[in-house]
């Protein structure tokens, strides 16, 4: 959930409610932004 939190700005309140599928694929999604956003520049 931590992941989640610090790439969206989501409170653990607004996730709560999401099963562990949910929150995997949201944790997936914030692993691509993180990196996209911190991706090496050649």
């Amino acid at each position: 959930m931590a992941d989640i939190a610090v790439i969206f700005h989501w409170r653990p309140a607004d996730m709560a409610g999401m099963d562990l599928d949910e929150l995997f694929a949201w944790r997936a999604l914030a692993v691509d932004r993180w990196n996209a956003m911190n991706r090496a520049e050649d």
